[in-house]
């Protein structure tokens, strides 16, 4: 079959309900990086392309891509692997994160996911360092003994089944610096370092095998794919038909002409030209995150530290750590975290806009924990999604997603069969709220306590009457029986 004809069969294929139902997910981060555990410090990985370009790549806030910085001499990272580990290489990291892994308890974690509420876990199964966190049957030929012993992907993957959750697997299919050892500082160099040569092969092989091993209900690839698209739709095929109700991302910008010439240094260079200079055009919110392009399929998109502003067609899932890294970073305090409120009022945008959360937690490699920070906010999701719940899981957006109220408070709305959720982020201070340009009508009730809610349409706008205020800080939810359906 031509990739045309697979593309055409894959394209109609909806995703399916579990997928756009669940709403939360949890992404974890961790591997050899998260032994030494460090990464600059200056902000969001978009402001490190904006304010330091020509070496952002080694500057960026991800201890993930410790590897690579430490190869840019003069990085903080560089100094930071000098002054601790010396000339060690990166690859004896391993030897420590297997240590650790004695103390690794995978039911405590998944105990800590659901009650989080969430109803997914993705792991990152090999990250750019290429290191397999399962006894993996395909050998690297470049990293010999490159693969964990423990199979740490298969007594994840039984967890997280055994507590009630869907399992997925993350692959860096774009990145191996086992395959390509160059220095990466720019976009340019970060884009066409995708390796050539054995690597199609092996990162096929290798995403075959865990498909074949766990039977992923994700299957996430991050940067690009080594291979061509007739092959990458054809995995596609076979993985849904292994995994019938499986959803891929959109991170599987497939090999081409176009991207090949990106490896001759003089385009390169043009290229990276370019790109600064509307990096530096850049200002706020823009320079926070990313959002890849779309690829021809996908069941999902996933801006990364970013989100959509409006009600989004296609599902989307909002990725982000709960600081600036992903993988766990020594030096992060309570205080280099966002708050449980702004965590939650970013995941209740996302689901009003017809997205999902995937939010990172970065375990430490020494003894195999999630730090107490992290935890503190995963157990903040858990209470407030246990008395909202009903007016997150199962939703799909209204016919507008954003609202206000005569005082300025933040309204999102979330449908169900029947009913319309309002979503009030922050405390009520009043027994009174009146939300601007809306009219609806039916029995409602706060969600937290049942306690009903008075409603009256005053001209354009709806007045709700509370039995009481509500003090929780990160929001309310009132669920409205519609009149008339």
């Amino acid at each position: 079959m031509s990739a045309s004809s697979t593309l055409k069969e894959l394209s109609k294929r909806d995703v399916p309900d579990w997928y756009n139902d669940a709403k939360f997910g949890i992404f974890i981060h961790w591997g050899a990086f998260a032994i030494p555990g460090f990464a600059p410090r200056l902000g969001s990985i978009g402001e490190a392309f904006v304010k330091d370009y020509d070496r952002a790549v080694a500057m960026v806030p991800y201890t993930e891509w410790y590897w690579n910085a430490t190869k840019v001499a003069g990085t903080p990272s560089a100094e930071f692997h000098k002054a601790n580990y010396g000339d060690a290489p990166y690859t004896d990291f391993k030897q420590p994160f297997e240590e650790g892994l004695k103390q690794w308890d995978p039911s405590a974690w998944t105990e800590a996911f659901r009650d989080a509420g969430a109803r997914y876990v993705v792991l990152v199964t090999k990250h750019h360092d290429g290191l397999s966190l399962w006894p993996s049957d395909i050998a690297n030929p470049h990293q010999e003994n490159w693969s964990t012993s423990r199979d740490i992907v298969g007594e994840l993957a039984t967890a997280v089944r055994a507590a009630g959750m869907r399992f997925g697997v993350y692959y860096s299919g774009g990145i191996d610096w086992t395959f390509n050892r160059r220095p990466m500082r720019t976009l340019g160099d970060f884009i066409s370092s995708t390796p050539g040569g054995d690597y199609p092969a092996y990162a096929m092989a290798q995403v075959r095998e865990l498909i074949e091993k766990y039977e992923p209900s994700v299957l996430w690839n991050d940067i690009s794919w080594p291979t061509r698209s007739k092959s990458l739709f054809q995995l596609f095929a076979d993985y849904y038909s292994a995994v019938p109700d499986g959803v891929v991302n959109d991170r599987w910008v497939a090999a081409s002409v176009p991207r090949a010439l990106l490896k001759i240094p003089l385009v390169r260079k043009l290229i990276d030209r370019k790109i600064k200079a509307s990096l530096g055009k850049r200002t706020g919110e823009e320079s926070e995150g990313i959002i890849p392009p779309p690829v021809p399929h996908s069941d999902f998109r996933t801006p990364e530290y970013a989100a959509f502003a409006e009600i989004q067609i296609k599902k989307w899932e909002a990725t982000r750590g709960m600081s600036h890294s992903f993988g766990f970073n020594r030096n992060d305090t309570d205080a280099d975290y966002d708050s449980a409120e702004t965590l939650i009022h970013d995941f209740i945008d996302a689901v009003s806009r017809n997205g999902n959360l995937l939010l990172n937690v970065g375990p430490r490699g020494t003894d195999a924990t999630i730090p107490d920070e992290q935890l503190k906010r995963l157990k903040q999701f858990g209470t407030w999604l246990r008395a909202n719940g009903d007016a997150i899981y199962g939703t799909q957006p209204w016919t507008r997603s954003d609202g206000e109220t005569e005082d300025g408070q933040a309204v999102r709305f979330t449908a169900s069969p029947g009913r319309l959720n309002l979503i009030f982020k922050g405390p009520i201070a009043s027994r009174r709220l009146r939300v601007k340009d809306l009219i609806i009508s039916g029995p409602a009730s706060r969600l937290a306590d049942g306690s009903p809610v008075t409603l009256e349409v005053q001209g354009q706008d709806l007045l709700l009457t509370f039995v009481s205020p509500s003090s929780d800080p990160i929001g309310t939810a009132v669920s409205v029986a519609l009149a008339g359906t």
